[in-house]
């Protein structure tokens, strides 16, 4: 008899466990979920689980609160819950350039301004200055991951870790003596040594940059790609962005840029190519049989006039296309909503056709495009389970976001980085109700200013 009875209660005991709630580390609920998942749902009064690093639910808050109860809960009531912004081409310290010369073409900007500014200027002090102003931007406007070309590439690993923020980032290789490796080989050496030190860190891809095809030559471009493979990490590069640039590939080698990339043996899967203005048809179906992903940066070819990239033609041929900022010198922001909008009002204003990239397209170039663009879509892009939880909560409550019918609709046509309340990367709080946790706003914008100072002396 006493053993019926309990086995009755241990029966009882794991029925009732069964049934209560899965105890998760977070719970963002009361919003508009927004996942970006294969059907695109949007889910009314939905809500995100968190455990840890990875997202283990997306359903309605009243499903989510049967299911799970969370050791933290953020209430998104009023908002919209989406996938953190995917910035797929950035220079993270050259926020400490913005301003420093505008209304310029590309290589009279560079070749007068920038490089001699950084050759007086770039140092680890300067890049970890940098880095840490420009995450300040990013985790305050909603991008979750960037991808970043430039110097002392370690330096910005462990800012950018300290931060919180999920980065690829590439060891720049260039053919002229820089702060940081005065030939090429040295750039390649650099490059090894920092893949090596931060390959497998759960928020860091390391990777090798090589700048250009106008800055380097084919061997080392070769040989940057050999190392790529080496160590099975991306390579990032600069391709087609200006007239220029075409001109130059065809006095040097009778071709395009893709077309010589493509000669050299340096293209295919996880390879991306940044900017990609000047491409014909042929160069397109390259890209795409080699699996090449494209980050199209809208704002900084307008502004320094490279050009309009094909961005429908990259869509009809399927090519795996990202939306990038470029560097805050040539923007001069970080807001990939503004990156959004523009991708969206170009191609249509280029294309004279009102209905190319609508806002679900730019959405999603800046999500799971990005995703794409670097073989990470697996991994982030979307809200789905056993993904990284990189999700931000978006106000939805200004006098210009009312009334709201579509919420894709205002997060490309309406939201600004500002608009961000809540910034989550690999399940961790960064920002929350607009006050960042993991960097000390006044600091940061106090070396940043002091650093200021420095930069205005040296380019007077």
């Amino acid at each position: 008899m006493r053993a019926g009875v309990a086995l009755l209660v241990l029966a009882c005991t794991a029925v009732l466990a069964a049934q209560a709630p899965r105890q998760v580390s977070l719970i963002v609920h009361n919003g508009t979920v927004v996942t970006m998942d294969g059907a695109r749902r949007v889910i009314e009064n939905g809500a995100v689980a968190v455990d840890g690093a990875d997202i283990v639910a997306v359903d309605t808050d009243e499903a989510i609160r049967k299911q799970f109860r969370g050791a933290e809960t953020i209430d998104a009531g009023g908002q919209v819950i989406m996938p953190g912004l995917v910035n797929t081409h950035t220079h993270a310290p050259m926020v400490l350039f913005r301003g420093l010369a505008d209304d310029l073409a590309l290589q009279e900007w560079l070749n007068k301004y920038i490089f001699p500014a950084e050759a007086k200027l770039v140092s680890p002090e300067f890049v970890r200055v940098g880095t840490r102003l420009a995450a300040l931007e990013m985790i305050e406007s909603g991008t979750t991951t960037f991808v970043d070309m430039y110097y002392f590439e370690e330096e910005i690993a462990k800012e950018t870790k300290a931060a919180g923020l999920r980065g690829v980032l590439g060891q720049t290789v260039i053919q002229f003596p820089v702060a940081d490796a005065k030939t090429p080989a040295d750039g390649l050496a650099r490059a090894d040594a920092f893949i090596a030190q931060f390959k497998g860190d759960p928020l860091i891809t390391p990777a090798v940059a090589p700048h250009a095809i106008y800055t380097l030559d084919g061997p080392t471009l070769k040989a940057a790609r050999e190392l790529s493979k080496k160590y099975a990490v991306p390579m990032l590069i600069h391709v087609a962005e200006t007239r220029d640039e075409i001109q130059t590939a065809r006095e040097r080698f009778s071709t395009s840029p893709v077309a010589y990339l493509e000669s050299l043996g340096v293209l295919g899967p996880g390879v991306l190519a940044a900017h990609g203005v000047w491409v014909n048809d042929a160069d397109i179906a390259v890209l795409k049989s080699r699996g090449v992903g494209v980050s199209h940066n809208p704002e900084s070819n307008m502004k320094l006039a490279s050009g309009t990239a094909p961005v429908t033609g990259y869509l009809r041929a399927g090519v795996a296309l990202g939306l990038g900022t470029d560097g805050a010198a040539s923007n001069n922001d970080l807001d990939m909503f503004e990156a959004m909008r523009m991708a969206s009002f170009l191609a249509k204003l280029q294309t004279v056709d009102p209905s190319v990239v609508p806002a679900a397209t730019a959405l999603d170039m800046a999500t799971m495009g990005g995703a794409r663009s670097l073989g990470m879509e697996r991994q982030i892009g979307s809200i789905e389970p056993r993904k990284r939880a990189d999700l931000i909560v978006v106000s939805m409550r200004a006098a210009r976001q009312t009334p709201l019918y579509d919420p894709i609709s205002h997060l490309v046509y309406v939201t600004r980085g500002d608009d961000v309340v809540d910034t989550i990367v690999n399940g961790k709080v960064l920002m929350k109700d607009r006050k960042v946790l993991t960097l000390d706003a006044d600091a940061v914008l106090k070396d940043a200013r002091a650093m200021a100072v420095k930069v205005r002396a040296a380019v007077k």
